[in-house]
């Protein structure tokens, strides 16, 4: 065996650089570094030998292999993993502003609603905090014997003055204020020693994420939100307070108050001045100083409520707590009729080209918020079950929480059951195209089967159709946010005194109890859901296979900046993006040339890094991608930061360098220029045509002399030991200029 050749003068060494997708795999896997080969069988079982020795680290000899590992930046540890998944409404709301349409017109508009609805989900926040420390506990249980009993946790409060009650209890949700205020101050310290490069970038937005430093919009977020929620707390105590007749200081404290949560929600509606990237000390020291006079506010207001002489009311809930809650649910449902305007208005209108009819933020955004008020309503529901000792279910629904969160889980379920429902219907009614497409494409790949692949034939037909079934998400993610929308939008009739079962049994003939025992049922539901994304963020950590199914969320929703949220999780694309540029700039500033392959959600990534890459060191990469969804997903998903511009200048910047590999059995992967069947390159004057490949999976549908099963059906996984991989990384080395040494 000989060793790998010395290149010449001439001759550039070629580093592949891989980069995985969501399954986060480790170095070993990503490398390809496994001691040991498959060469039959299946992942149930099969026959295996050890791999030849050989002195370089790649299929392809004279290719220095090296690997880019992100997969924890967006979990990391467990706890972080399992925080995901409470600051879930919030990722989907600062998803949502992303979403934008590509018209210009819109972004404005587009940025300040997102941005009050994200203030909204934080206002959710501490009302349901307030819900359970100051309504159920402090108002109500502390209030009632029956309550009290037995509890000595909480019995110490039960004889004294409301507002002593109201003033300690007050301390629950300044804590959980001060808890997120941590959780999302810290963060953003971690990436500070990533910062990218002074490059000649791309003016292409795309080229934004990972350069745009979000941390100086992070932090006035952060102070403005900071404020509003310890402006909502304030609300939720002066009203109670004002309910029997309010004082000067009362009433003069309420129109301070006011004014915090107006100077918010006016900062938030003026893009330019909020979108200033670099530090500016007046606009910092405004947003810090509204913060600070939120907190001083809070404590005036507690000890205001604490020393106060006027009487109580002696309603059965907090007085004032129902309606701001549908004054908020109002605003929500508001603003997302606004955002659906907006987007409509300045979608594209040219046939086939807006995807998600052109409200794909509205959609996102809907999720977002219909999610947090389940979120809330469980968190209310199931404090107000534990406190009211198995009381039966009618009754528990009727002097427990607000009815707003009783609309709120029957508008949940609705929306969920309609959703399912459509599903259905959508997958039954599609069957039959997809099954045909399917049928016409195994009829390409593989003309004369013998007899004996017949059953083969049929696993391979099916697999092609559930990977098409991707395309018939969009209409249906469009049900669920309409849905979601106009669940929001019912919990107002709360206000009207009514509950869903009088409505439903009046208007649709249902008997009561059942409407009752739906709502009841539909709140183990939502626990349900929680507990089992809980469940799945542990195991997505510990398990490599499984969060290759559940990761696509967090790593989808945590590579966007938070430009809309501050309390949503981190980016991780502001230190993998810029930490891409720099390793990529040192190897060609050394003499390397550099081979960029990208799997998935790895493709994206990239995507973003070669726009950033000045046009002097794209002269000497190339681009490799397989799995990838940028034309697939994150097109139809971004359509004003992944589009056909940004895809043809990627494609620019590298020479064309570029091989993009795709199969039909890929749910998640696609094509990103053209989807021809064949698996060579398209021969027409535009370059772009000779960028994707298609592979045909599986190799082949009858069992080879040498296995005891036919070859498996790839779909999404990698492919780096398939031949057409390697054969795409030698062409792409000799394009480069490259030698490729001939196998020992």
């Amino acid at each position: 065996m000989s060793g790998p050749a010395v290149p010449g003068p001439d001759v550039p060494d070629v580093v592949e650089l891989r980069v995985h997708g969501v399954s986060g795999a480790s170095p070993d896997q990503v490398l390809d570094l496994r001691q040991i080969a498959q060469v039959a069988g299946d992942r149930s079982g099969g026959f295996y030998r050890q791999r030849p020795q050989r002195t370089d680290t790649s299929a392809v000899h004279g290719v220095t292999l090296e690997a880019y590992r992100w997969g924890d930046l967006p979990s990391g540890t467990v706890a972080r993993t399992v925080a995901l998944v409470f600051l879930l409404p919030f990722m989907l709301v600062n998803v949502a502003i992303w979403m934008r349409p590509a018209h210009p017109g819109s972004e404005a508009m587009v940025r300040s609603l997102c941005r009050v609805l994200a203030l909204t989900l934080t206002a959710l926040y501490v009302l349901a905090i307030a819900g359970v420390a100051l309504d159920l506990l402090g108002w109500k249980c502390t209030g009632s014997a029956r309550c009290m009993t037995g509890r000595s946790w909480l019995s110490w409060l039960g004889g004294q003055p409301v507002g002593v009650r109201l003033a300690v209890l007050a301390l629950v949700p300044v804590a959980a204020i001060g808890l997120v205020w941590r959780f999302s101050n810290r963060p953003g310290r971690a990436f500070d020693a990533f910062r990218a490069p002074e490059t000649e970038g791309s003016a292409h937005p795309l080229a934004a994420v990972g350069q745009w430093d979000a941390e100086p919009l992070v932090g006035r977020l952060r102070s403005i939100h900071v404020a509003a929620a310890f402006a909502t707390l304030d609300l939720t105590l002066l009203l109670a307070r004002a309910d029997i007749g309010a004082t000067a200081t009362t009433i003069a404290l309420t129109v301070v108050t006011a004014v915090v949560l107006a100077a918010c929600v006016g900062l938030l509606c003026t893009p330019p001045l909020i979108d200033r990237g670099a530090a500016d000390r007046r606009l910092d020291a405004i947003t810090s100083a509204l913060r600070s006079i939120a907190v001083i506010l809070t404590v005036v207001v507690v000890v205001h409520v604490l020393a106060s002489p006027q009487p109580w009311s002696e309603r059965r809930g907090l007085p004032g707590y129902d309606a701001t809650l549908a004054g908020l649910f109002v605003a929500q449902t508001t603003l997302l009729a606004a955002l659906g305007v907006v987007l409509l208005w300045h979608r594209d209108r040219r046939r086939g080209v807006t995807p998600m009819f052109g409200l794909g933020a509205l959609v996102i955004a809907a999720t977002g918020i219909s999610l947090a008020v389940a979120y809330a309503a469980e968190l209310v529901y199931r404090a107000a079950d534990f406190l009211d000792r198995d009381a039966p279910t009618g009754q528990g629904i009727a002097t427990g929480p607000p009815r707003a969160y009783t609309w709120a889980i029957f508008g949940f379920l609705r929306a969920a059951l309609l959703t399912v429902i459509v599903a259905g219907l959508i997958a039954l009614i599609s069957r039959r195209g997809r099954q045909h497409a399917a049928a016409a494409i195994v009829a390409h790949d593989h003309p004369h089967p013998p007899a004996e692949a017949g059953p083969r034939l049929r696993q391979v037909r099916d697999a092609i159709a559930r990977a098409r079934f991707t395309e018939k998400l969009v209409p249906l993610a469009v049900v669920y946010g309409c849905l979601a929308g106009l669940g929001t939008a019912t919990t107002t009739v709360g206000l009207l005194g009514h509950f869903p079962s009088d409505i439903v049994e009046r208007f649709a003939g249902l008997p009561a109890g059942a409407v009752t025992f739906g709502i009841a049922f539909g709140s183990w539901v939502i626990a349900a859901i929680i507990l089992g994304l809980v469940v799945g963020g542990v195991f997505a950590y510990r398990s490599v296979p499984f969060r290759r199914h559940v990761g696509v969320l967090w790593d989808l929703g945590t590579f966007w900046p938070r430009a809309a949220h501050p309390f949503a999780p981190p980016c991780y694309s502001e230190r993998a993006v810029p930490e891409l540029t720099r390793r990529i700039t040192y190897l060609v500033g050394r003499g390397d040339a550099v081979l960029l392959t990208g799997h998935s959600h790895g493709s994206v990534l990239l995507a973003a890094t070669v726009l950033q890459l000045p046009p002097h060191i794209g002269g000497r990469v190339a681009l490799l991608t397989h799995g990838s969804p940028l034309r697939r997903l994150y097109a139809r998903l971004f359509p004003a930061y992944v589009n056909d511009a940004a895809l043809r200048e990627i494609g620019h910047r590298v020479g064309w360098r570029w091989v993009n590999l795709w199969r039909d059995t890929d749910p998640v992967g696609g094509w990103i220029f053209s989807g021809h069947r064949s698996s060579a390159p398209a021969t027409t004057g535009d370059p772009a045509t000779s960028v994707d490949r298609r592979q045909r999976d599986p190799r082949d549908v009858v069992t080879p002399p040498s296995d005891s099963v036919p070859p498996p059906i790839e779909g999404h996984w990698p492919g780096e030991s398939d031949e057409p991989f390697t054969e795409a990384v030698r062409e792409l080395v000799r394009r480069l200029g490259g030698r490729i040494d001939p196998p020992p």
